[in-house]
């Protein structure tokens, strides 16, 4: 009779244990951690994506990173589940470049690249010579490179790839600008001692002088900020979900909501469809 009830209670804990082990599993698996760098991203994906997601399940946590680095790091190294903070021209040069497995999911709107400057009031007053900081990561410094061309400030040269330009592919610089390249998340600051700063629109955010641009670039689709996941879970439910999200109704009534800056964001291809 003892090992009997021995027996009984042994099957018993044995289920109990698996039962708990895959309550377990299960909240893991409808558990979201989305990386973000300062700034309008981090607030996109808690308004407009955070509610969507709960509302099938998950249980969604925002990380905030300081930088363009560690964000990409952490979902590589699956301390996140997606991230929502760069373009696809950075998002591929970085991956190729650490030999990281990363993917875009989905396109999301925007805060641009700006021109500021507290010495300066329009494009028109920039005088010879005058000081200008750019980001210093090769692809948004690029970008930058290639907004100065289109504001007619630089040439660059006509057989580099735009995408891929540096200081040394600048052909022609009329006014003999100064072009000082620093850490993105310091550009704001700069603007303290440069002649202008070519801002990223969710730093220039977080600093509160987004409104103060005498300029913004319209960006090329390439440069459009995206959701980001791990190669092998593009096609797993939760990547699926988060897409879905992105893709409704409600995510864009968010975006285009007038008390949201979302609403001064440009917006991807596929979303100006709808």
């Amino acid at each position: 009779m003892f090992v009997k009830l021995k027996k009984l209670l042994i099957s018993l804990l044995s289920v109990s244990i698996i039962l708990v082990n895959a309550q377990n599993i299960f909240s893991e698996s409808k558990k979201n951690v989305f990386g973000v760098a300062p700034g309008p991203y981090g607030d996109l994906i808690k308004q407009a994506v955070k509610p969507g997601l709960e509302k099938k399940g998950y249980k969604v946590e925002l990380k905030e990173f300081s930088d363009y680095v560690q964000p990409n790091l952490a979902l590589a190294n699956k301390s996140i589940n997606a991230n929502a903070f760069q373009h696809s021209v950075y998002l591929e040069k970085f991956s190729a470049d650490k030999g990281l497995k990363l993917s875009s999911l989905i396109t999301i709107p925007t805060a641009s690249l700006g021109v500021y400057s507290k010495k300066f009031k329009s494009l028109s007053e920039i005088k010879d010579g005058s000081s200008v900081t750019i980001a210093n990561d090769p692809t948004n410094l690029a970008r930058a490179l290639k907004y100065l061309e289109t504001l007619g400030l630089i040439k660059i040269k006509s057989d580099i790839d735009p995408t891929k330009a540096s200081e040394k592919d600048v052909a022609e610089n009329p006014k003999k600008l100064k072009i000082q390249p620093i850490e993105a998340a310091q550009l704001p600051r700069s603007i303290e001692s440069a002649d202008f700063s070519l801002v990223n629109g969710n730093y220039a955010i977080s600093a509160g002088i987004w409104s103060t641009a005498i300029h913004r670039e319209t960006l090329i689709e390439g440069h459009i900020n995206l959701i980001a996941v791990r190669t092998e879970d593009i096609d797993k439910q939760f990547a699926k979900d988060i897409k879905d999200v992105v893709l409704s109704n409600e995510f864009l009534d968010v975006v285009n909501d007038p008390k949201n800056i979302f609403k001064d964001f440009q917006k991807p291809e596929w979303l100006l469809k709808k």
